[in-house]
């Protein structure tokens, strides 16, 4: 976690919390008894191999809903844009372990967010929410994991699971444009836009060649459907953590129009840089400035509870407002 939290009316954790920050009630949990000759087995629950967090380790991640965009300033008053995004009951449904037909494993830890009524949940659904003990969710996705990542099925995740300081990847469906055009949809130039053109100024132009090869060539750029994809916008910095609310300030934009659900998780190049730099003994660039940990395998509702309800990454750049000597 942060080395030193700073905010107004908050006195920064003891010695004795800091050394909580990479432990969850996930230390207490009875070890799997799966079976390894199932193609595909979900465990009932697993117990992580560590309880530290290596640059080795792929941690899970959390079903978020976006609630819009706000400014903030940072303590030299540098204003930004950050994007809210708040957490609603996000709880993990099972842990997965599958063998691969290469003899390599595949773990993972299904979550669940946005708790819904019984009367609009499928009988299969139900069950399966029933069996992992957690009332009937909106959604469930599963993050990909290392061995030791596993969370036990039940745990009701926080949003201190992710550090302020660190930097995420968030994943959702982009915002629907309907039919557009060539120009809006590629950034085409268009024809020109003077007289003798009639109306084909915002045509795309020709899309062919000659009767060889007679055909459009499949991928070429044209009308069709824009928006609404999968998107994944990377090395969004978490500036804030509100437990009480449940709710992740992260620097930037993020896809989906307010109120959609996002997938937030670990950004997957700044840790492939950190593994690099532990390979080369360079302890101290392996997670960004003034993050000492990661809450591993998750960060809990119970971990939050001994830690300031909110926390904020201070700026570590030089203040524009004081001239340079």
């Amino acid at each position: 976690m942060l080395r030193i939290w700073a905010i107004g009316g908050h006195r920064p954790p003891t010695l004795s919390q800091i050394r909580q920050l990479h432990s969850s009630v996930a230390a207490s949990a009875a070890p799997s008894t799966a079976s390894t000759s199932t193609v595909a087995a979900k465990e009932e629950s697993a117990a992580p191999v560590s309880t530290k967090w290596t640059p080795d380790s792929i941690r899970t991640g959390l079903i978020a809903r976006k609630r819009g965009m706000a400014s903030m300033w940072n303590d030299q008053g540098v204003k930004f844009p950050v994007t809210v995004l708040q957490l609603e009951n996000c709880q993990v449904t099972a842990n997965i372990r599958t063998v691969r037909r290469d003899r390599t494993e595949y773990h993972a830890v299904q979550v669940a967010a946005s708790d819904r009524p019984e009367k609009t949940t499928t009988r299969q659904m139900l069950g399966h929410f029933r069996k992992a003990k957690v009332p009937p969710k909106r959604i469930v996705r599963e993050f990909p994991v290392t061995p030791d990542a596993h969370v036990p099925i039940g745990t009701t995740l926080s949003a201190i699971h992710f550090v302020p300081g660190q930097y995420v990847d968030v994943v959702a469906n982009s915002i629907g444009k309907g039919f557009q055009g060539g120009m809006k949809r590629w950034g085409f130039h268009g024809l020109a836009a003077s007289h003798g053109v009639s109306v084909s100024h915002r045509s795309s132009g020709s899309t062919g060649q000659h009767q060889d090869p007679g055909r459009i060539f499949p991928g070429k750029k044209m009308a069709g459907h824009m928006g609404n994809k999968r998107i994944t916008t990377q090395n969004l910095a978490v500036v804030r953590v509100d437990t009480s609310l449940d709710l992740i300030f992260v620097r930037g934009a993020v896809p989906g129009v307010d109120n959609a659900y996002v997938l937030i998780r670990d950004a997957k190049k700044k840790i492939a840089v950190g593994s690099h730099n532990q390979a080369k003994g360079q302890y101290e660039k392996v997670l960004p400035k003034g993050v000492d940990d990661l809450p591993f395998p998750a960060g809990t509702t119970e971990l939050a509870k001994v830690l300031p309800p909110i926390i904020e990454a201070p700026a570590y750049r030089r203040s524009p407002f004081i001239p340079q000597e």
